[in-house]
C-alpha cells in the first residue's frame, strides 16, 4: 500500500491555476484532468460520489439536503454516514488490506461512519441559545488533542461574512496532527477556502487571484510535508463555480398560485411543507420541487416550463438521464440556466420574513442560502452592531444576530449545474496517473485506490 492523500481544494478548475503557481507546477510534473461533474454538482452530492462511485439514485444523496416526507420537514447539512448508501472506499479499501485506513478531515457525512479517524463541524447549542464553534472528532479524545494544540476551531471563519483562509488553514494544520500521530493509508482533506469569494464576487473578480494564491500557498505546504513523507497526492475538487446576474425566488412563484402555504409564528411566516400542494427545496443551481397530489405534476410542470430562467424542468422519468431517480428527489427536478441559481426565499413581503432569514442558520433555513456571506448593506454601522450584539451575548442576555442580507442578487456565483466548458479538475503527482481527459465523477474513487493499491487492485479485491 502506498499512503496517499486526497486534498480537495473546492472551486479549483484549470482556469483558476493560473493565479495558483505551485500547483500549476505541481500539474506539470504529474498529471491533470477535468472532473465531469455530478448532477447536482453541490458539495454532499459531489464527495458521495466521489466516495462511493456511484451516481446519487443510488448513494440517495441527491443535494445538500433535501425533504423528509416522514417528518414533513426539510433537513440540510445532515452530517450522518448513515445517510449514504454504498460502500465507502474506506471499506472498499479495507477488504483489498485490513491494514489500511484512513482519516476523513471535514469532508462532509463524516459523523458515525466507518472510517478510523474524523474531524467535522459540530458547534455546540446551549439552551440559552448560544452557538459555541466546536468539532466533532473520531476517536473523541481527538478533539480535545486538537483543541489544546490548535485552539478552538474557526467556526465563524468557515461559513457566513466572515468566512476565510483560516478555516482552511486550520484545517491544514488538523490534518498534519492527525497524520503525525496515526499515519493513515488514505488521508482526506477539504480546503474551502475559493467557495466563499467566488459565489460572493464571482469568478471573473480581481480579488479571486488573491484567493487562489492563498489556497495554493496551504496546498504548497500540504503537498511538501506529504511528500517528504513519502506519500502519493491527489487535488481535486468537487465542482467549478459559474457567473451568475440573479436568481430565481421559485418557492415564490409557487406561492403567487396558491400550491405554497404558510403559517404564522409572531408574526413572521414560516414554510409549512407538510400543509403545501407543492413547494421547492432550492440547492444553490438546483430545486427538488415536492409534489402532494400526483395528478397536479404535468400542470404544475407545464406551469414552471414558461419561465426562461428555468432551463430544466425533469420529472421521475427524465431524472433517470442525470441519475437522480431516487426517492428522496423531488418529484419535479428543476435545473437554473447557467447564469441563474435558485433561492429558498417564499415570502412575498421582507417585513414577514422569519427571523432566522436574516442570520447565519444552515439547518433552519429550508433550502440554501448563499446570501449568508453578505452582511446587509444597509447597516450603517455593521461591525458597531455586531459587537453590540455580542456584547449581549457575554452579559448572558438573548441576542439575535440578524445582520444578513435579504437581496438575493448580492450573489455573483454559483454551481450545481454541470457547465462542459467549466468543470471540476484531478491533479495527481503521479505521471499518467489519469490517462483520460475528462472523467467522470463516479471513477475518482477507482483512481484514488488505484494510487494506493496500484492499477491491479481489482485483482487483489477478488482475491479476497
Amino acid at each position: 500500500m502506498d499512503q496517499t492523500v486526497v486534498i480537495n481544494v473546492v472551486g479549483l478548475t484549470q482556469n483558476l491555476l493560473r493565479y495558483a503557481p505551485y500547483l500549476q507546477n505541481f500539474a506539470k510534473k504529474g498529471s491533470v484532468s477535468d472532473i465531469c461533474a455530478v448532477t447536482p454538482a453541490v458539495t454532499c452530492t459531489a464527495q458521495s460520489t466521489f466516495l462511493t462511485g456511484l451516481p446519487p439514485s443510488q448513494h440517495g444523496c441527491v443535494g445538500n439536503g433535501w425533504y423528509f416526507e416522514d417528518l414533513s420537514q426539510v433537513w440540510f447539512w445532515r452530517q450522518s454516514n448513515k445517510l449514504v448508501a454504498g460502500e465507502k472506499i474506506w471499506e472498499t479499501a479495507k477488504k483489498i488490506d485490513n491494514n489500511f485506513t484512513c482519516a476523513n478531515m471535514f469532508w462532509w457525512y463524516n459523523m458515525y461512519s466507518s472510517v478510523d479517524f474524523s474531524v467535522t463541524p459540530r458547534p455546540m447549542y446551549p439552551a440559552d441559545g448560544r452557538k459555541i464553534p466546536d468539532i466533532y472528532t473520531f476517536p473523541a479524545n481527538l478533539r480535545d488533542e486538537l483543541n489544546n494544540h490548535l485552539g478552538q476551531f474557526p467556526l465563524f471563519n468557515f461559513w457566513g461574512p466572515k468566512a476565510n483562509i483560516v478555516s482552511s488553514k486550520w484545517i491544514a494544520d488538523s490534518s498534519r496532527c492527525v497524520f503525525e500521530e496515526y499515519h493513515p493509508t488514505l488521508n482526506l482533506i477539504y480546503l474551502p477556502h475559493l467557495d466563499y469569494n467566488l459565489q460572493k464576487l464571482g469568478p471573473d473578480h480581481p480579488q479571486i487571484s488573491k484567493d487562489v494564491a492563498e489556497v495554493d500557498e496551504i496546498c504548497r505546504e500540504l503537498i511538501e510535508y506529504f511528500l517528504a513523507k513519502n506519500c502519493k497526492i491527489i487535488v481535486l475538487s468537487e465542482y467549478a463555480i459559474h457567473k451568475v446576474d440573479g436568481c430565481v425566488h421559485i418557492n415564490r412563484l409557487l406561492r403567487k398560485k396558491n400550491w405554497l402555504h404558510v403559517r404564522k409564528e409572531l408574526g413572521k411566516e414560516i414554510l409549512d411543507p407538510g400543509a403545501s400542494a407543492a413547494f421547492a427545496v432550492a440547492d444553490h443551481q438546483i430545486a427538488h420541487l415536492y409534489i402532494q397530489n400526483k395528478k397536479q405534476i404535468t400542470e404544475i410542470k407545464e406551469y414552471l416550463q414558461q419561465f426562461s430562467d428555468i432551463e430544466f424542468v425533469l420529472d421521475k422519468e427524465e431524472q433517470q438521464l442525470h441519475q437522480l431517480n431516487h426517492s428522496r428527489s423531488g418529484d419535479l427536478v428543476l435545473l437554473a440556466r447557467e447564469d441563474k441559481w435558485f433561492s429558498y426565499y417564499y415570502w412575498l413581503d421582507d417585513e414577514l420574513a422569519p427571523d432566522f432569514a436574516r442570520t447565519v442558520d444552515i439547518h433552519r433555513k429550508p433550502g440554501y442560502d448563499p446570501v449568508e456571506l453578505f452582511i446587509d448593506p444597509r447597516i450603517k454601522f455593521p461591525m458597531l452592531k455586531v459587537l453590540y450584539k455580542l456584547l449581549r451575548k457575554k452579559l448572558g442576555f438573548r441576542y439575535l444576530l440578524d445582520v444578513i442580507s435579504l437581496d438575493a442578487s448580492l450573489v455573483k456565483g454559483s454551481h450545481g449545474r454541470v457547465v462542459e466548458d467549466n468543470q471540476p479538475i484531478f491533479i495527481s503527482s503521479q505521471k499518467q496517473a489519469v490517462s483520460e481527459p475528462i472523467i467522470a465523477a463516479e471513477k475518482v474513487k477507482k483512481y484514488i485506490l488505484s494510487h494506493i493499491f496500484g492499477e491491479n487492485y481489482h485483482e487483489k479485491l477478488s482475491n479476497q
